[in-house]
């Protein structure tokens, strides 16, 4: 498949994704899935002979598996249109988002990068300043908002079909931290539950904040409010590994998000269910392709996956690859945020201007209200869970 008007593929540069990553590898497959992308470089880890024994994992050329990020963006960018990189894919801990996204845009790269966006609210805060005066396409990897069934569901609750949202109950339930496994120097658990690579947050930080941008991505209420409580239950871990939120959105409606890392025998269970004037679904991530929409008096109504049914509405069924009953699930989710802002960059290397707010993928404003999030809640969680305000001027419909 070619891009429109480009008429080639897009090329790829990985930050981060050495060997022993997990995120990396989804990052590349999501990109190529489609065959509007292929992975030509990669700074994969700060140390180079690491980076240089990571290349082949990716079918990367050593002469284009770099030192660091700085080396791979100063080359790259000497080399003409065409056949430099197009776009950056950040897939670091979370500490080095800010200064690998800030250098990127500053090369005049396209960005796509993992949540949470930055370190801090501070770093967020300046990073949306710079797309704002950059020409660059910046997506953050909020990778369910990709499934069909949440984008059907998004489009059916924007047109009214639930009524006015009064209730979003979002939860995210792991129990891989149950043990401290980063004692024992597991990689995955090491820099997720270090203050100096996490951030403030652990738990709340790394999948709570998929919870709360599933909740705001379907329901485009805008928040107002936020109470939280957070707890290291696992004694001697530094940071949250349990944590409940309360929202209070403009409308009146109420929302809860509930994240934990501790929870015995629980893998990726993010799940989420709203309930409208009208009527009320939920979706599970760990069963993707099935929604149940209930309306009192009524039989529940089951929606499964499948782009040639008469129910599905032009949002869901877009969003589709499959016929009905073979399984889509996270590497295609994961795909359809690259193709969304494939579709961006496309339109800026023709020359046009593009929207920067109302995206279907999530964008940097989006994550600004995740460091937004991740901020209020653990100072809300130190005030015995005070009200803290959740309005901040990035929050997007």
């Amino acid at each position: 498949m070619t891009n429109g008007p480009l008429n080639r593929k897009l090329k790829m540069g990985l930050v981060g994704g050495g060997q022993g990553s997990f995120i990396g590898k989804v990052h590349s497959i999501a990109a190529c899935l489609d065959n509007r992308a292929t992975m030509v470089a990669g700074a994969f880890s700060s140390n180079a002979e690491r980076s240089r024994a990571s290349a082949p994992d990716y079918d990367v050329p050593e002469d284009r598996a770099y030192a660091s990020f700085q080396a791979m963006l100063d080359v790259e960018s000497k080399k003409p249109k065409g056949e430099r990189v197009d776009f950056v894919s950040v897939a670091t801990p979370n500490h080095m988002h800010f200064d690998v996204a800030k250098a990127a845009l500053q090369a005049g790269f396209h960005v796509i990068c993992d949540k949470p966006m930055t370190f801090d609210l501070a770093q967020a805060e300046e990073l949306a300043k710079l797309v704002d005066a950059s020409k660059s396409v910046f997506a953050v990897t909020h990778n369910y908002t990709g499934y069909p069934l949440v984008r059907q569901a998004r489009e059916m609750i924007l047109s009214g079909e639930l009524g006015e949202i009064q209730a979003v109950r979002a939860c995210y339930i792991q129990g891989w931290l149950r043990t401290r496994l980063e004692a024992d120097n597991q990689k995955q658990a090491a820099w997720r539950t270090d203050p100096k690579q996490s951030g403030a947050a652990g738990c709340f930080g790394d999948i709570a904040t998929h919870a709360y941008n599933l909740g705001r991505y379907m329901t485009g209420l805008l928040p107002a409010e936020i109470s939280c409580h957070l707890k290291a239950f696992e004694p001697g871990r530094k940071l949250d590994d349990y944590g409940t939120a309360i929202v209070r959105y403009q409308n009146g409606g109420l929302g809860t998000v509930t994240a934990s890392q501790i929870s015995h025998g629980r893998e990726n269970d993010l799940s989420i269910e709203i309930d409208g004037t009208k009527g009320s679904l939920a979706w599970r991530q760990e069963e993707p392709n099935v929604m149940v929409v209930r309306q009192n008096g009524q039989p529940h109504r089951l929606y499964t996956r499948d782009p040639n049914a008469p129910f599905m509405n032009a949002s869901g069924r877009a969003a589709c690859r499959l016929p009905s009953g073979h399984p889509e699930a996270f590497f295609e989710a994961f795909a359809n945020i690259y193709c969304a802002a494939f579709d961006a960059m496309i339109e800026v290397e023709s020359g046009k201007n593009i929207e920067r707010t109302n995206t279907v993928y999530p964008n940097v404003h989006d994550g600004v209200e995740g460091m937004y999030f991740i901020q209020q809640c653990v100072a809300s969680s130190s005030a015995n869970g005070g009200w803290l305000p959740m309005n901040h001027p990035r929050c997007r419909k």
